[in-house]
């Protein structure tokens, strides 16, 4: 096995880092601080470093077509464009209650942004509010699961046709049959995470059909096979990490976010909250997907020539 070397990048300082995704014609790294409220975009060929404050708490972004980003909010998805700083809702789940938030999420092969739920607080037995929603181009939004009660880590198998889900509070990774179309089929246990005593949080594939997920309360990183098998455990440098994704001009590095504190875990290192650089993986990962919003400039134009 290649040698895995991971180090600090900046000093950022997040309390709750999470969802970070690789925007390649940019050639910059995107994440937020889900409850600081920050979306974090990052160059690093340059250095060049912004910050973009949003509602909290943040569940989740991803890239669009237009170059906006898609974000799941609260309760509602919106598109925030970078150069103007604007903020656009474009739908809602229409549930308003105090335990229940996005968390995390990512786009599939056709252009849909799929975000799944977090309900907390959740008397045992008591129904699940939420669950994992898809939003199309068009802004329409379907429910494709409503048993989810912690939503982490959706990430895709390299052709698309699997969906990977981590209910967190349940740790396990379920696996389904997934079109882009239809609805979710064939629900089935890829892994479950007790034995690593932590629940499963962020995720991503590579090109090898491997499934990355981090392992929070264990502060490791899992490779498991496409049959499940752990091929690779990677001790991690900060108390809580949170999220990872496939980055660079080859895919071959991975950024981590990690946790200072949140609602339930306080970081005990000085880094902790930091954002940190893996390389020296045994795979490159697969080209991130992006949400099919139009243009704006296209849309303007449509109404000029109306």
């Amino acid at each position: 096995m290649n040698p895995v070397t991971i180090h600090r990048i900046g000093q950022t300082r997040d309390l709750l880092g999470e969802s970070p995704f690789w925007d390649a014609r940019a050639q910059a790294l995107c994440w937020i601080d889900a409850l600081g409220g920050v979306l974090h975009r990052l160059r690093p060929a340059t250095g060049e470093a912004e910050q973009h404050a949003l509602p909290a708490p943040l569940g989740s972004v991803a890239p669009c077509d237009s170059g906006a980003a898609v974000v799941a909010l609260r309760n509602t998805f919106a598109r925030y464009d970078f150069a103007t700083r604007r903020l656009e809702t474009l739908a809602s789940i229409g549930i308003d209650h105090p335990d229940v938030r996005f968390n995390d999420g990512k786009c599939d092969p056709a252009g849909n942004f799929i975000a799944g739920t977090m309900h907390t607080n959740r008397e045992a037995g008591a129904r699940i509010l939420g669950g994992l929603y898809r939003l199309r181009p068009d802004c329409s939004v379907e429910q494709l699961a409503d048993d989810i009660g912690f939503a982490n880590g959706p990430c895709f198998s390299p052709d698309g046709r699997t969906l990977y889900l981590a209910d967190s509070l349940e740790r396990t990774i379920w696996a389904y049959d997934y079109d882009p179309h239809g609805p979710l089929r064939n629900k089935r246990v890829f892994v479950q995470t007790q034995r690593f005593e932590s629940g499963p949080d962020g995720a991503a594939v590579d090109a090898q059909g491997c499934l990355w997920a981090v392992l929070t309360r264990a502060a490791r990183l899992a490779r498991f096979a496409p049959d499940g098998v752990l091929e690779r455990l990677v001790a991690l440098p900060a108390t809580y990490p949170a999220s990872l994704c496939f980055a660079g001009p080859r895919l071959d590095q991975v950024y981590l976010t990690t946790i200072s504190r949140s609602a339930r875990l306080e970081g005990r290192l000085a880094h902790d909250g930091g954002l940190f650089l893996m390389e020296g993986l045994p795979a490159a990962g697969c080209a991130v997907r992006r949400f099919a919003d139009p243009d704006p400039l296209e849309e303007r134009s449509e109404v000029d020539r109306g």
